[in-house]
């Protein structure tokens, strides 16, 4: 492999007014620059930096036309192949204006010092290529997918249809050469083309990623040359005629058309063409799933390092939906199979916590599908990815609740994991999947990642063991041992880190509530004249009687501060939910209430 050979695609509009694209991959197939100029001295500024030394430069344009009508030989060929693909060449001759005097890209290949010879050998070529056939090649579809400017097809249709090969061209990271496509400037792309509305938007995004495919085929020519055909170049035909190179027609590929038989669309991109008119409608579904989640937990009391969400790209959809086994899709029903269309993810402090969430989700969520890919990697004897999956959806209980109307009849995938589970997953993933080891080293890395989730497994247990103990040793103080001085200005409030220490030893079997949640009833204590913590203890004492953990039925460790809003909710009555910081939960704190009271009260 040569380390500074570039593999560049250009997708050269015929004209000067439209735009041209312009992809150039590095010699391990990683995407290192992607463009979109207009004129010939643009495109000849663009590439001057990557032709300058070892490179192959992929046309998307006739190089050499000499025939005076008609088609080409090379096109002529490629059509008895492809056309009933519905990917046939447009035919190219010296009657048309384009190419009376040559064509663009010969004139382009002549300015760079570029051969053009297909059989050439030198360091620094040029080859013509064909996105269409290419894609139905790689990519074994049975029709070209339909993201061009065509007369009937509108933006949506045909953004979806331009997102389904932007998939396709992202599972090539698992491909032989692969494509790499992670860093900025695809990342750019996906969101100009998941946001355009316009044909005009899409057409600049459509032109680079056609680059990227001519790019592809660059590399393919380079590393695996025998799987490429060039038409235009074989017994009956000499190249200087004209030639197109695309990947070779695999033998056992038929083509798919439109009819009714099959509902008139291929199911991967009906898919994805549904999936991205739902795109707006999930993304609001996902914040508000992440909404739900947060405020479940808040309300427990249970205490969590992060709570983050995501609704999977229009992108990331048609990548997962296109990916197959021995030829099979993995997905047959994408938009029923694909479960993790939106995502969230709790992050824990230790791995008791994760089994506390997972239980209080089940109460308060339906759990369709409860796994621990931590118990299942331990089972088969082996350390590495640790985290709790649940796949769920609204409780019939909540359907009622008209601002969860979005997440009706939707399912979510939640994962819980503590911060060093997250560490090492999220760490391994961008090592292993998005970046690349070197194959002399693959071994010694997943040895090195195996005692690392060894390492932080053991860390886990051990940071469990230290939170447990000093739950065990906490010792209930006195009002008079941690309250405030007597002099103590009333009305100062009481201090959450005070707070919190008081709440350790008078809930001393509590778990830990979240630092910002102290703060929190602190105010609700001053807005209730509770301003030391004698008085606090006070005022609780009689709720200590009372077993409220008992009454509200708890299937997980409530935090302290969960149980000091639980005592003053019973203590209070009426009057905490009424509280200006309670607005926001009133209707919640009502029912939780009727639970709370003593028996015998109203």
């Amino acid at each position: 492999m040569q380390p500074d050979l570039h593999l560049v695609g250009v997708d050269l509009a015929w004209g000067l007014q439209r735009p041209t694209g312009i992809a150039v991959l590095d010699a391990g197939g990683r995407l290192v620059h992607v463009a979109a100029v207009t004129s010939d001295d643009e495109v000849v500024a663009e590439l001057d930096p990557y032709v300058a030394g070892p490179c192959v430069v992929a046309f998307d344009a006739p190089i050499l036309v000499r025939n005076p009508s008609g088609n080409r030989p090379a096109e002529a060929a490629l059509n008895r192949d492809f056309a009933r693909f519905e990917a046939g060449a447009h035919p190219s001759n010296t009657a048309k204006p384009d190419f009376r005097d040559g064509s663009r890209a010969q004139r382009l290949a002549a300015r760079l010092g570029l051969d053009v010879n297909p059989r050439s050998g030198r360091s620094r070529r040029a080859i013509e290529v064909y996105p269409h056939p290419a894609t139905v090649a790689i990519f074994r579809l049975g029709r070209t997918l339909k993201y061009k400017d065509k007369k009937g097809r509108d933006p949506a249709s045909m953004r979806a249809e331009l997102l389904v090969l932007m998939g396709l061209l992202e599972g090539l990271a698992a491909a032989e050469p692969p494509l790499l496509l992670t860093g900025p400037a695809w990342s750019a792309l996906r969101r100009a083309a998941e946001s355009a509305t316009r044909k005009s938007e899409l057409r600049v995004v459509e032109d680079q990623v056609d680059a990227v495919v001519c790019a592809y085929v660059a590399l393919l020519s380079h590393r695996a040359p025998e799987r490429l055909t060039t038409y235009g170049d074989d017994g009956g035909s000499s190249w200087e005629d004209g030639y197109i190179v695309t990947p070779t027609l695999p033998a056992d590929l038929s083509p798919k058309r439109p009819g009714p038989a099959d509902g008139g669309e291929d199911t991967v991109a009906e898919a994805v063409r549904e999936y991205a008119l739902r795109h707006p409608e999930l993304s609001r579904g996902g914040a508000l799933t992440v909404d739900l989640v947060t405020r479940v937990l808040d309300e427990a009391g249970i205490n969590y390092l992060t709570v983050t969400g995501r609704t999977k790209s229009v992108a990331s959809f048609a990548e997962k939906a296109t990916r197959t086994r021995d030829g099979e899709l993995l997905y047959p029903d994408p938009l029923r199979d694909i479960t993790d269309q939106v995502g969230v993810r709790v992050v824990t402090y230790v791995h008791s916590d994760v089994a506390a969430v997972a239980d209080l989700l089940a109460s308060q969520v339906t759990v369709l599908d409860d796994r621990d890919m931590g118990s299942e990697t331990a089972a088969e004897g082996r350390f590495g990815y640790a985290s709790r999956h649940l796949l769920v959806e609204l409780d019939p209980a909540r359907l009622e609740e008209q601002d969860l109307a979005p997440l009706h009849a939707r399912v979510a995938q939640i994962q819980i994991r503590t911060v060093l589970q997250h560490a090492w997953a999220e760490f391994e993933h961008d090592i292993r999947y998005k970046g690349t080891i070197p194959e002399e080293h693959a071994r010694d890395f997943d040895r090195r990642f195996t005692l690392a989730a060894g390492l932080l497994e053991l860390a886990d247990q051990e940071f469990s063991t230290i939170r447990e103990r000093l739950r065990g040793s906490s010792q209930d103080p006195t009002p008079d041992r941690v309250g405030h001085e007597p002099d103590e200005p009333s009305g100062s409030g009481i201090d959450a880190r005070e707070l919190a220490a008081f709440l350790a030893g008078q809930y001393h079997d509590a778990g830990w509530s979240r630092s910002d949640h102290y703060a929190w009833i602190s105010g609700l204590l001053r807005e209730l004249d509770i301003t030391s913590l004698d008085e606090l203890g006070e005022v609780i004492r009689p709720a200590l009687a009372w077993d409220l953990n008992a009454r509200m039925e708890y299937r997980y460790p409530p935090g302290a501060v969960r149980r000091l809003d639980d005592a003053l909710l019973a203590v209070y009555g009426e009057r905490y939910v009424r509280l200006e910081g309670n607005a926001h939960r009133a209707d919640l704190l009502a029912q939780r209430l009727e639970r709370l009271r003593p028996e015998g009260e109203g």
